[in-house]
């Protein structure tokens, strides 16, 4: 099992906690809502819970709560810009399908 990020996702991460000033790493998660049934939560990171799950990749802890690992076991997250928008980006091999307006999606 593993959440890895590429070496853009991480700058950005390393970038966003820096001037945060606090934070151990990025948490990562999933929710259920939308039209597809799950969609993905990222939240800075201040502690690490006994059932957590702890990664680290290129320099950035990523912390992920057993439940959520299940959906996202495999997963490399990405960090890009496409004209006027710029965002994290899953790659995420369980997805079997997403919504429309790609806010969810369903494994």
């Amino acid at each position: 099992m593993a959440i890895t990020l590429t070496e853009t996702a991480a700058a950005r991460v390393k970038e966003f906690l820096a001037s945060r000033g606090k934070g151990i790493g990025l948490r990562l998660g999933v929710r259920t809502t939308g039209c597809s049934g799950m969609a993905y939560v990222l939240e800075f990171a201040d502690e690490v819970a006994p059932e957590d799950q702890v990664f680290e990749s290129n320099g950035v802890k990523v912390i992920v709560d057993p439940k959520s690992l299940l959906y996202l076991d495999g997963t490399e997250l990405d960090y890009g810009k496409e004209g006027l928008n710029e965002g994290f980006k899953f790659n995420n091999p369980n997805v079997k399908d997403t919504c429309g307006c790609g806010e969810s999606f369903s494994v």
